[in-house]
């Protein structure tokens, strides 16, 4: 995609006022989010990168291994700093073994300064958790585990 219509995108959001903003053609596909004038974060995706809107997980972490068939996969929506509770001194939101129910807080990504609640998309109850706290995160990695 050509940085001219990345441009214009991001262009267009700020113009109509929205908070998020999110284009689809073929294998293009573009996410933006704003907070005021400036992005909060800007990803552009291969269609090996889509996000599943209803799962979290990306379109490649679906194309399970059988150890894990029949879990559901909740990643990373953007590149950032994984927090597993609000604040050093207080509990982690979640712990293996917990049931989590649709909408609830399980970590944080901290993303350009800004802390982003990561919230499960489906219930369950969560049989791993994959990353380490305080660690880095790429994009569409793979933070926790659930048995639906």
């Amino acid at each position: 995609m050509k940085l001219d219509k990345i441009k214009e995108f991001v262009e267009y959001a700020k113009s109509a006022g929205v908070s998020e903003l999110k284009y689809e053609s073929g294998d293009e596909k573009i996410s933006v989010k704003l907070t005021g004038d400036s992005p909060v974060y800007f990803q552009p995706q291969t269609q090996a990168q889509a996000v599943n809107p209803f799962t979290g997980a990306s379109d490649t972490s679906s194309k399970q291994s059988s150890k894990n068939s029949g879990l559901i996969e909740v990643t990373s929506p953007f590149v950032g700093t994984f927090y597993r509770s609000s604040s050093p001194d207080t509990d982690p939101y979640v712990k293996a073994g917990d049931r989590v129910s649709k909408g609830q807080a399980m970590c944080i990504v901290e993303a350009m300064k800004i802390m982003n609640e990561i919230e499960s998309e489906a219930d369950g109850e969560i049989v791993e958790i994959c990353v380490e706290n305080e660690t880095y995160v790429e994009f569409g990695q793979v933070l926790f585990r659930l048995k639906p």
